[in-house]
């Protein structure tokens, strides 16, 4: 009885932590590649920033779910949204050490935007 109390104890644990650090590794091998362009121009510029925005803004929305029952709601949002941007100019830095790639502070600021988005949609859905 004891073992399947902590057993489910664990999966509980995982099913809030594992996906937004999934998210993180699947971020981190994408930015490791040293090319993801597609070769339209524009289309392929515009169609990487909002994907930045939406990753980061499930990010957000993944650490919030993890925290969100550990403290109050806007202290969870606090930190998601931190632990969110700290890992988005980690990203960034990490960027300017892949051949074919850079990391700039803009891509950050699309991030943040994506995060505060994700951020507007979680206060207004609890109202």
């Amino acid at each position: 009885m004891v073992v399947t109390r902590t057993r489910a104890g664990v999966l509980s644990r995982l099913d809030r932590w594992a996906p937004p650090i999934a998210l993180m590794a699947v971020i981190y091998v994408l930015s490791a590649q040293p090319d993801l362009s597609t070769g339209l121009g524009v289309w392929d510029l515009i169609g990487r920033k909002i994907i930045h925005m939406a990753e980061y803004g499930l990010l957000f929305v993944l650490w919030w779910r993890a925290i969100r029952e550990l403290t109050t709601v806007r202290q969870a949002l606090a930190i998601a949204f931190c632990i969110s941007l700290a890992y988005a100019g980690t990203d960034e830095f990490h960027q300017t050490f892949v051949h074919g790639r850079h990391g700039t502070p803009v891509d950050v600021a699309i991030d943040a935007a994506g995060m505060t988005a994700a951020c507007l949609l979680v206060l207004r859905r609890r109202r």
